[in-house]
């Protein structure tokens, strides 16, 4: 038996993901068993989405009815989760003996969490900006970068292009 812990695929009831998850935390806590099972995990992401001008925080389960637990196997662990309920069996072909993901399914899953923005424009769009001082100024999306949360725009003044970089929540797609 391995003497490091590795992520094992439980599979649970729809909708008791997160039961299953605060069970396991709360028997490893009673049973004081911190070294067997070092994490449960249900992957997550978070999307932002903008509607009227206003971001909106949502998570999503990214495997519905799937929780991910890091542990080392042991006839008292196995019975922990196995037995835990809303909790049907490890995912293996034999849930007496379950078999760990590897390191490259572990970062396929995402177990770290994600975060995602989905936004109603792109570039070349056009939209109308609600913050800042440039506010109810039309302009053309030049470019977006998601992972600094900014967004370009040229808006035309005076006769001139003129570019501004914005956060992706103050402006909006023009409704056409």
């Amino acid at each position: 038996m391995s003497d490091i812990p590795k992520w094992y695929v439980v599979h649970t009831y729809s909708g008791y993901e997160n039961k299953v998850a605060s069970s396991i935390e709360n028997a490893v806590e009673n049973l004081k068993l911190h070294d067997l099972i070092t994490a449960v995990n249900i992957p997550v992401e978070t999307v932002i989405e903008l509607k009227d001008g206003k971001p909106n925080e949502v998570k999503r389960k990214l495997f519905p009815g799937y929780v991910l637990v890091k542990m080392i196997v042991t006839d008292e662990t196995w019975y922990l989760v196995r037995n835990t309920r809303g909790c049907t069996g490890f995912v293996s072909p034999n849930s007496n003996k379950p078999i760990p993901l590897t390191d490259e399914e572990v970062a396929a899953m995402g177990v770290e969490e994600k975060q995602e923005i989905e936004i109603g424009y792109g570039v070349g769009d056009s939209v109308r900006i609600v913050d800042d001082k440039l506010a109810g100024f039309i302009g053309v999306v030049e470019a977006v970068d998601i992972s600094r949360n900014l967004v370009r725009v040229t808006v035309n003044m005076f006769g001139r292009d003129t570019p501004a970089e914005l956060s992706l929540d103050q402006v909006e797609p023009l409704d056409e």
